[in-house]
């Protein structure tokens, strides 16, 4: 039985930690010629990532801190936790809302200039609340633009605050789908989400599409005193836009990304990267992360890998592997003719692309010799290869 090593760069819930059984893993932050890492927020960018590295799994949503095309190029998934942690955003994003519907922050920092000891007190209170009336969220249009786990999460808590929700996502999923209340409108473009919402939240990934998603010629059309939210990521709003329309007509700014850039201004409600910092949320990712990883190590299956297909395959035989290879003609057939040489015989088979990287998944009927494997490895294409024996 194989054993695996696997290596952490950050502190991992050991909720998720204890699926991996102590008889067939080795976990921690210096070992030798690691499997699998398991990572947070290390940056591994400039990282000199082991040769032995089968797989990345990140305890988290966005894989920023991973090298991914990298690691494509090596036959490596990368995999992370989506959804794991969408409660905890989604609560944040309410915080958000009635932070700058209240006007929370300015309130604070009122009471905290109060003396102690001034003895009409109750006085310059009653007085200076009248500048922090706000208003409620009740009756008010929230726009989302993006509606996976975490802007479905928000509609649903949204409308049942009594507001009207507004949403926009190119590329839903299914599943996304069949989890949005029928409430919400749908939207066929950022622009129009801007132009119609009193707040306006982001749940997007940050790729080349969506990077300064909300800018200088898209950011004007947002209503007078309308509240913008970015609780997930902090590129995907432009930083210079933000500033020049909290002079005009935006009333706030929240997000989860604090810079010298737009901490100063007064309207600028800026949380120390919260979303995901919960008890739960961490749990949640970190036994996400580990059962992926732990499924691929053990058997090949992949499951919410950002760069790679989903393939799963139930064991049907004791022998089985794993290939992964660039997405190109006739590699299933070079693949299936090397076995049949060696004679075997292929019980079971899987083979998915994504974008550049095909992965296929053999169950086989006997054991394979590791000439086999080599032959297979030689093949021109071929990314990585493994063996997974039960």
């Amino acid at each position: 039985m194989t054993h695996f090593n696997v290596l952490v760069l950050n502190q991992i819930s050991q909720n998720g930690l204890s699926r991996l059984p102590a008889d067939r893993y080795s976990v921690g932050k210096n070992l030798p010629q690691p499997a699998g890492v398991l990572v947070r927020s290390a940056d591994m960018h400039s990282m000199d990532i082991p040769g032995s590295v089968q797989a990345i799994a990140r305890a988290g949503a966005g894989t920023n801190n991973i090298p991914v095309k990298a690691m494509s190029q090596r036959g490596i998934p990368v995999f992370n936790a989506p959804g794991a942690n969408a409660n905890a955003v989604k609560e944040l994003v309410l915080t958000g809302m009635l932070l700058a519907a209240r006007n929370v922050p300015a309130a604070l920092r009122f009471v905290a200039t109060l003396d102690p000891d001034m003895v009409d007190m109750d006085k310059t209170v009653e007085e200076g609340k009248k500048a922090f009336a706000g208003f409620e969220l009740a009756g008010q249009t929230l726009g989302i633009v993006g509606l996976g786990k975490v802007g479905c999460l928000v509609a649903d808590a949204a409308i049942k605050l009594g507001m009207k929700v507004l949403g926009h996502d190119p590329e839903i999923t299914v599943d996304a789908a069949w989890s949005l209340p029928s409430q919400v409108k749908k939207a066929s473009s950022v622009s129009e989400v801007l132009r119609n919402a009193n707040f306006v939240t982001l749940h997007v990934p940050l790729v080349d599409a969506t990077r300064h998603l909300v800018n200088a010629d898209n950011i004007t059309l947002m209503k007078q005193g309308a509240v913008l939210l970015n609780f997930s990521r902090d590129g995907v709003v432009s930083k210079s836009a933000v500033l020049s329309a909290l002079d005009k007509q935006l009333a706030a700014y929240v997000c989860d990304f604090p810079s010298a850039t737009i901490n100063a201004h007064q309207r600028v409600i800026a949380l120390p990267h919260l979303g995901a910092s919960t008890r739960e949320a961490e749990e949640n990712c970190a036994v996400m992360a580990v059962e992926e990883l732990r499924d691929y190590l053990e058997h090949g299956n992949v499951v919410n890998s950002v760069n790679f297909p989903s393939v799963s395959m139930a064991r049907e035989s004791n022998y089985r592997v794993a290939i992964s290879n660039a997405n190109v003609p006739n590699m299933l057939g070079q693949i299936s003719t090397t076995m049949a040489r060696a004679g075997l015989n292929i019980h079971n088979m899987v083979n998915k692309s994504r974008g550049d990287v095909a992965y296929t998944l053999v169950d086989v009927d006997s054991p394979i010799a590791p000439g086999v494997l080599s032959d297979i490895a030689a093949i021109e294409g071929v990314l990585a290869v493994r063996y997974l024996p039960l």
